[in-house]
């Protein structure tokens, strides 16, 4: 019975990683340019999401499989769950942790770094001419990405000298001292993996609340659109006028612009700019109208105000989910900053969270495996959705410098890197946040219990069949031997408690990002419902362009080929 359900656990995750990898390909094929598509570029951004997303999913796994050995109604642990076996369940799973967290920290650190500089030293000139080979092309790759390297060896050397922490100031920590009990190469990875999460969790504050308050308003608010004719007269009455102002110009210098006053000139030359971007969207336009015209255009606008009311049923339901996410992260952070013995020392580590709504649902679901599997899988795709929806809100930017736009069939391979390496950043503050503030005692016990009554014999495991009020949930704060002998927490929380205990700064970076992550939702949810939706002119001459851009490079095919 218990190889069967092992191996049901296991299959399920499976199962999830399948369906995350096809997700991460329609994600990447939806999103870069038809154009400039790269098939190592497309790979290495499906695996690095993928994976990233396999370690997140990982979760419920690890709870599940360290709640198995253990019966929930009667406080104990089962007869096969010997010791022994328990310290090969878990130490699977780490062996399992530890590969994915390095293959994320690499992938993200390197990895993409590599295939931006492999894609960017692409010159389709020189390689026609037989003056850049593949050899030429991964050299001048590998001296670029030798930086990041050396990002990465010394940040495992920084965490394999830093000192080792005896103990948190005088507080006695009691169930967490036994994380500060590690080898040197565990403390080299807990502070690389605290590094990179931390980093991590600055871009998370930022995308993730922004999405995640945008994601069911774009779903309820019906969309801001003019019809195709409108647009049309729009244009043209904004070309007429460009037109008789350029008329009025050059008849007042007879056709010679060197005659007009250097203002005059700078407002000639900034009305002939903008008339050939007002005919670039007039084309776009006129070519859309006659796309509008097709019988699959026709049959999907129908099919749009057929689902409208479930449209905004699901934005609702969204909205709903996102606000519960939010109520369960603020009782926690207040929970832990009041009540945590050790404060920042310990970056605000607290023995038992108290009720939690994500958290305890979660927990009742467990009891019935996939039901809880099911559940966080569609939590962590909200979040993921909602990352991505900020990311193409807000773009890829320095400070207030746009850099790149995250666009629908537009985004350049270069775009796609970086916005592959920022949501794998994100995805793992996405898990600390997850496993430490979102559901706390479920990503730590699940729904683990032991009889807090005392055996007759230390050989003997206490009864409680007929003392159900003596069976208590497990928690750090347990420390009967009851406790200690049944209760077994996730490798997921003893890795993330062990960055946070032995890295206090990092710990108490990441509680406090959280107070930030709470006030952006609240801001950009407000503001998202007051301010009204307009047309964005300013794309829609940027599709003009590309557009433009596009039919003049199939014309030069075209003309080379007959050639």
């Amino acid at each position: 019975m218990a190889l069967q359900r092992i191996f049901l656990i296991w299959f399920a995750y499976l199962v999830v990683i399948t369906v995350l990898i096809a997700a991460a390909s329609i994600f990447i094929y939806v999103y870069q340019t038809p154009r400039d598509r790269s098939s190592f570029v497309t790979f290495m951004c499906v695996f690095s999401i993928a994976t990233l997303l396999a370690t997140v999913m990982l979760l419920p796994v690890d709870v599940a499989l360290v709640s198995s050995t253990t019966s929930s109604a009667l406080g104990r642990r089962k007869e096969w769950a010997t010791q022994e076996e328990v310290d090969k369940i878990t130490f699977s799973l780490t062996v399992v942790y530890y590969s994915l967290y390095f293959l994320d920290a690499l992938l993200c650190l390197v990895g993409i770094p590599f295939t931006y500089f492999w894609h960017e030293e692409y010159d389709e000139v020189a390689v026609e001419a037989g003056d850049q080979t593949a050899c030429k092309r991964f050299w001048a790759a590998t001296k670029y990405t030798l930086a990041f390297i050396a990002v990465v060896i010394v940040l495992v050397l920084v965490g394999f000298f830093a000192p080792i922490l005896e103990n948190q100031v005088g507080h006695d920590l009691g169930y967490f001292r036994r994380f500060l009990i590690e080898n040197r190469g565990e403390h080299a990875f807990t502070f690389l993996l605290g590094f990179v999460t931390t980093i991590g969790s600055c871009l998370y504050v930022f995308y993730t609340p922004s999405g995640l308050a945008l994601l069911p308003v774009l779903l309820i608010r019906k969309p801001y659109s003019f019809s195709n004719q409108t647009l049309i007269d729009s244009t043209a009455m904004q070309l007429d006028f460009n037109r008789e102002r350029q008329r009025q110009l050059e008849g007042r210098c007879g056709g010679n612009p060197a005659l007009l006053s250097s203002k005059d000139r700078r407002e000639l030359d900034t009305l002939v700019r903008e008339e050939r971007t007002l005919i670039r969207r007039q084309r776009l336009i006129e070519g859309r109208q006659e796309d509008d015209q097709s019988w699959l255009v026709s049959v999907y606008s129908k099919l749009k105000a057929i689902f409208r009311p479930f449209r905004l049923l699901g934005g609702f339901c969204l909205f709903l989910v996102a606000l519960l996410t939010w109520i369960s992260l603020l009782m926690t952070v207040i929970d832990k900053l009041t009540n945590s013995p050790c404060k920042h020392h310990c970056g605000y580590m607290l023995g038992r969270t108290k009720f939690n709504p994500i958290s305890w649902v979660l927990i009742q679901s467990s009891r019935i495996f996939p039901i809880d599997y099911i559940i966080f899988a569609l939590i962590v795709f909200l979040f993921f959705w909602a990352s991505v929806v900020g990311i193409v809100a807000v773009g890829i930017r320095f400070l207030w410098i746009r850099i790149f736009q995250i666009r629908k069939g537009h985004t350049s391979p270069q775009a796609m890197l970086l916005a592959t390496a920022m949501l794998m950043l994100i995805t793992l503050g996405l898990n600390y946040s997850v496993v430490m503030m979102l559901a706390p005692q479920y990503a730590t016990f699940g729904p683990q219990t032991f009889c807090d009554l005392a055996p007759r014999s230390s050989a003997e495991q206490p009864d409680c069949s007929n003392h159900r009020h003596l069976v208590k949930p497990c928690s750090e704060k347990a420390e009967s031997t009851a406790a200690n002998k049944n209760c077994t927490s996730s490798v997921a929380s003893t890795i993330l408690n062990r960055v946070a205990l032995n890295f206090p700064l990092f710990g108490a970076l990441l509680f406090w990002a959280h107070f930030l992550f709470l006030g952006i939702y609240l801001v950009i949810l407000v503001a998202s419902v007051v301010r009204s939706r307009r047309l964005d002119e300013r794309q829609l001459d940027e599709d003009a362009e590309e557009a433009e851009e596009e039919s003049l490079l199939a014309s030069t095919r075209r003309s080379g080929n007959a050639t």
